[in-house]
């Protein structure tokens, strides 16, 4: 009696997970994991992973695509490209932004945004809701109806001109989120501090991108945490505090979470790789390196490798917001804008893994099951799509990445795919590149080749409350129904 083959193994690899690593090989039946384990019958398909790595498909939690801004600005990447992108950097999941203006109706916005996927997308996606216009209708109406439709998490900015939420809105939102079991994320900064600074430095001359790190004052970054903090406490509603750039930020993190508050925290490659000083390059050549938190100092660098290696900061996203050099993109306000003209944001996806791997696997700084847990399976558990993606599991879909641990690679625009022009890593070099990536088994990119088609990737619905959510020692101070027998 003969038995059918399994579609593919991969055979002879060492497979790493963020618990434990082991050589194994791994077989894939239609688009999962079917079994993991040594010698494993023959499939119909091999790959020869002996020498390599086997690692869970990245999971990129937040990056900006074909997105249009708050200052009406469509930035660089359509999804074909950026996640054409994240593919052939090892990243086999986007968690990307369906971003409302005031004016526009959410659930319409949505749409607008899976159509632009469906067409796109080479890998899996899911969307986090961008709310600039909590109106009753978007509150009461229409993130019940998005969330329930698989729409797990929202994203609110306490900055930028057009689309910041005041503290009364932030309520609004937390407590719809928490009515519907939803996460909230959010750009914690303090507005009226960039406004104030921004504005003096222009108005007195000092409009280089240089400037653009000055007029975001640390002191702006704890604040706003401190403050989005005490208002989820209040509420009682987890939030994930997006793009953690200095000690200070981090330091409440740490503080927060050690209370027992239902705080997640992140951080990004800019933060641990750029500082302030390569905003002052010739020209306008730190344009291409604008992005808001701005980059920080060397110390910075530093607390948030700590926060990493304690578990403070649970994730690293890419925040890839490409604009290219050009009319079209960073000097959409004319050929000699001020900082304050100037889009923010950078490209990131491809690099993301790269550039970890090689500073925790490479140079040894937190090491392989690490690098694992915060590029793949954390966010994965995050964000409600554990253990679907983000792992390497029986029944988990065979989203797989192969690394070769010894290639050395210089990373630039050249080698990369996105549509940015321009790479702020240009001319690092780089030990370990992912050679073959797999999405629902399917060999996406191998040989330096995209080997799918556009669209053929899938939306990913999250259900409401599956995110791994920390159990907090405290309740809602604001709890109505409790103390008073009403509810608001």
């Amino acid at each position: 009696m003969s038995t059918k083959p399994y579609d593919l193994v991969l055979r002879g690899g060492t497979v790493a997970t963020a618990s434990a690593v082991f050589p194994a090989d791994i077989a894939i039946a239609g688009e999962t994991i079917a079994a993991i384990g040594r010698d494993l019958p023959a499939g119909a398909k091999e790959i020869d992973a002996r020498g390599k790595l086997v690692l869970p498909g990245g999971v990129d939690s937040h990056c900006h695509i074909e997105q249009v801004s708050g200052a009406g600005i469509l930035n660089a990447d359509t999804f074909e490209s950026a996640t054409v992108s994240a593919a052939f950097g090892g990243t086999t999941t986007v968690i990307s932004f369906a971003a409302q203006h005031i004016g526009l109706k959410l659930d319409e916005v949505l749409d607008a945004y899976h159509a632009l996927a469906r067409k796109g997308a080479v890998i899996d996606y899911a969307f986090h809701m961008i709310i600039a216009d909590p109106t009753e209708a978007t509150l009461k109406d229409h993130i019940p109806k998005l969330v329930k439709a698989g729409h797990a998490t929202i994203k609110v900015f306490m900055t930028y001109d057009k689309i910041k939420l005041d503290d009364m809105q932030l309520l609004d939102v937390l407590y719809a989120a928490r009515e519907n079991r939803a996460l909230v994320c959010v750009h914690a900064e303090n507005h009226a501090m960039i406004s104030w600074t921004g504005k003096r430095l222009v108005e007195r001359g000092y409009r280089a991108p240089r400037y653009h790190g000055v007029s975001h004052p640390r002191a702006g970054e704890a604040e706003a945490f401190n403050r989005v903090i005490a208002l989820a406490a209040f509420i009682d509603q987890p939030i994930m505090i997006f793009h953690v750039s200095t000690a200070e930020g981090a330091a409440r993190i740490r503080q927060a979470r050690g209370e027992g508050l239902k705080v997640f925290a992140e951080t990004c490659p800019q933060y641990l790789f750029l500082t302030a000083r390569d905003l002052d390059r010739p020209g306008l050549e730190g344009a291409k390196l604008i992005c808001s938190p701005p980059t920080r100092q060397p110390s910075d660098q530093e607390a948030l490798w700590q926060a990493l290696a304690l578990g403070d900061l649970q994730t690293v996203s890419s925040d890839h917001e490409p604009y290219r050099f050009d009319a079209e993109g960073k000097f959409i306000a004319g050929p000699n804008p001020s900082f304050k003209e100037i889009p923010n944001g950078m490209p990131g996806l491809e690099a993301r893994l790269p550039l970890l791997f090689d500073a925790m696997v490479s140079q040894g700084r937190l090491g392989l099951e690490r690098f694992v847990a915060l590029a793949s399976t954390e966010p994965a558990k995050i964000y409600g799509l554990h253990p679907r993606k983000g792992d390497i599991v029986i029944g988990g879909d065979a989203d797989i990445a192969i690394w070769d641990p010894d290639r050395k690679v210089t990373v630039g625009a050249a080698l990369m795919h996105d549509r940015t022009g321009y790479s702020p890593y240009e001319g690092r070099t780089v030990t370990g590149w992912p050679v073959t990536v797999l999405s629902r088994g399917r060999v996406v990119v191998s040989d330096a080749t995209l080997r799918v088609t556009a669209g053929s990737g899938r939306f990913l619905a999250r259900e409401a409350g599956a995110a791994a959510v920390p159990t907090g020692r405290r309740g809602a101070e604001f709890d109505p129904a409790r103390n008073f027998g009403a509810k608001l």
